[in-house]
């Protein structure tokens, strides 16, 4: 699976980068929201994973501008957990949500959840 990670805190952007590689994915990465809408037109991944909190567009922003265009699922991860952002994210197209901090498990486990969907 083709997924763009969309995530500006170096760290974070490793570590994920680091556990999905080795779940075999094909990694695209992105470090601000400005990248991330560019390398989602021009490279079109199968899922995006999206921090919240980023430079020049935030996480939801690139949600909005993304469904407008695409059916690509999305991943939020973000350490905003209040109510109202994970709605917010919802009402604008995001398929999944998860609260920072987070199992890495968990985010593979998640994502085989989308590979089995979209290979029916």
């Amino acid at each position: 699976m083709k997924i763009l990670i969309a995530e500006d805190d170096e760290l974070m952007l490793k570590t994920l980068e680091f556990r999905l590689k080795k779940d075999g994915h094909e990694l695209i990465l992105a470090r601000d929201g400005r990248e991330a809408l560019a390398k989602i037109d021009e490279l079109n991944p199968d899922l995006v994973i999206s921090d919240i909190m980023m430079p020049y567009h935030s996480g939801l922003e690139v949600v909005a501008a993304l469904k407008e265009k695409h059916q690509t699922p999305v991943i939020i991860l973000s350490a905003m957990g209040q109510e109202d952002i994970v709605l917010e994210a919802f009402r604008l197209g995001a398929d999944d949500f998860i609260a920072k901090p987070f199992s890495p498990n968990e985010l593979s486990l998640r994502i085989k959840r989308f590979t089995l969907v979209s290979s029916r």
